[in-house]
């Protein structure tokens, strides 16, 4: 299962408002090779007898290598799903065990693996709990005025989390640019949301899930609108309109769009889905990408297991691919309250997608989350109400970028509802209460969509060092043994907390 940031990295409540709470790395590129001259052979036997999986194939990249690995994969009992010529990265299926092997061993590939360990069947994420609903304020044109009127939303009162980045100040002076989309790689989204549906852009939207992008009508929305609300809840923390009827987002006048990764019935995200976001985002002028998960089946990956450090590789290069047009990638940093930077971690919950899973201690130093921990990704920690960091939220000197509000349960506001958790649209129309990093990295994401509103030419490197420039830090505390670091930096916050106003007044 793919994990949203916590495996979704959240967890919903459902209030009588129709709110939802929920609660998952580095590119590591293989050594290149020479490619040899020749037709390659396929040496393992070709059999079919093992389970049918999904690979990620890493090859140099150029269209003659790919078009001649893509004839080793054939041979090798496996068919070709999707070919990325532009990164490298092949996406075939096979049920012969000795695939896998059979195409490390062809020239010209760097890195080759299953990408699951259970076969391919409709495949769900784990989150901090199931959302708490709260029905949605009745609506009428006459209290969406006055709605307006007061510049403030209908439920806004219950977001807390808007006024601790200065979003609601933020608003009042550029709500975001129109021609800025924030794309949602996630669990799908329902664009039929009234405070969705004016900023959504369906011309960016696609489903990814077959590890193939399809774009066809409707193919981005969830598959079970009651289990699979994780998307619709981060697009909403994003770019909820300011149009009367619910909750504001943190930047109300920007786009936002979904790209469609989970599986069926599990929700699992799998690495040829991820692979296919990226590109599609990079090749459909998405300026950011939030990514509220981790890829599955594998907490993290390890370079030093090959299947793994194909995952991370394929992912890698996707992820650079979108850098390189333009695009800034944010990811969530993970519910499991690891130090990240520890030397040594104890993973009891991989792979996700067979049982039992096996407790595996991994060294940080070559087994990474993806892609909270690739190179120019934006690694995103969680905070609470008392702006302290999060109870759940994964930390870590030098692992952290910035932190964002992600909501805590013992963290309670000076608010009506005093809720902790964060407030945002679900599928149906609804709204609801939601708590992890996975809800931390869409207030980042929004940022960042307001900082490429002010700054348009602005590379993702330049964007990155305004957003941490712009940030405050709390700084550690005498009670925070394991903040690492100094008032400036640190292992809890990174660069500190996002500033929504600083990104529209520079």
């Amino acid at each position: 299962m793919a994990h949203l940031r916590s495996r979704r990295r959240h967890s919903l409540l459902a209030v009588p408002v129709g709110l939802a709470l929920t609660a998952s790395l580095g590119f590591l590129p293989g050594a290149a090779s020479a490619a040899p001259q020749g037709t390659p052979q396929a040496k393992a036997p070709v059999t079919t007898g093992g389970p049918l999986l999904s690979y990620v194939v890493n090859t140099t990249a150029d269209r003659a290598t790919v078009a001649r690995v893509g004839k080793a994969v054939t041979a090798a009992g496996g068919s070709v799903l999707t070919s990325y010529e532009r990164i490298g990265v092949i996406v075939a299926h096979s049920s012969n065990p000795g695939f896998a092997a059979a195409l490390r061993a062809v020239p010209g590939v760097q890195s080759a693996g299953a990408t699951r360990t259970a076969p391919i069947v409709p495949a769900a994420t784990t989150d901090i709990g199931p959302p708490e609903k709260v029905k949605p304020p009745k609506s009428s044109s006459l209290s969406a005025s006055r709605s307006l009127a007061s510049g403030k939303e209908p439920l806004e009162s219950l977001q807390w989390d808007l006024p601790a980045i200065k979003a609601d100040q933020a608003a009042k002076v550029n709500g975001g640019s129109r021609k800025v989309t924030v794309g949602v790689i996630d669990t799908g989204v329902d664009d039929t949301h009234p405070d969705l549906a004016p900023n959504f852009s369906r011309s960016q939207s696609a489903s990814c899930v077959s590890g193939k992008a399809d774009t066809s009508a409707g193919a981005w929305r969830p598959f079970d609108p009651a289990k699979d609300y994780h998307g619709t809840h981060v697009a909403g923390t994003i770019a909820a309109a300011r149009n009367g009827i619910g909750v504001a987002g943190v930047a109300p006048g920007v786009k936002v769009s979904a790209i469609k990764v989970s599986q069926p019935k599990t929700s699992s995200f799998y690495a040829e889905s991820v692979v296919c976001a990226f590109v599609f985002a990079a090749e459909h002028n998405i300026a950011v990408t939030n990514n509220s998960y981790y890829v599955d089946p594998w907490m993290f990956n390890c370079t030093t297991d090959p299947d793994q450090k194909a995952i991370a590789e394929s992912i890698g290069r996707a992820t650079k691919y979108a850098e390189s047009k333009g695009t800034v990638n944010v990811a969530s940093a993970g519910n499991s309250n690891f130090d990240l930077a520890a030397k040594e971690i104890t993973d009891a919950s991989s792979p996700n997608d067979t049982k039992p899973p096996v407790t595996r201690k991994i060294d940080p130093s070559v087994c990474l989350d993806v892609p909270a921990q690739l190179p120019g990704v934006i690694t995103v920690a969680a905070t609470g109400a008392k702006s302290a960091k999060s109870y759940y939220s994964n930390y870590g000197l030098g692992q952290i970028d910035v932190a964002a509000p992600g909501g805590d349960q013992f963290q309670l506001p000076e608010l009506p509802g005093k809720d902790g958790r964060i407030l945002s649209t679900l599928p149906g129309g609804d709204y609801g209460f939601l708590q992890g990093t996975s809800m931390a990295g869409p207030h980042v994401a929004g940022v960042v969509a307001l900082l490429k509103s002010t700054h348009p030419r602005s590379t993702p490197q330049e964007i990155q060092w305004i957003l941490k420039a712009q940030a405050h830090n709390p700084g550690c505390t005498a009670a925070d043994k394991a903040c690492a670091g100094t008032a400036q930096v640190n292992g809890f916050y990174g660069y500190g907390i996002v500033d929504a106003l600083a990104a529209v007044q520079d």
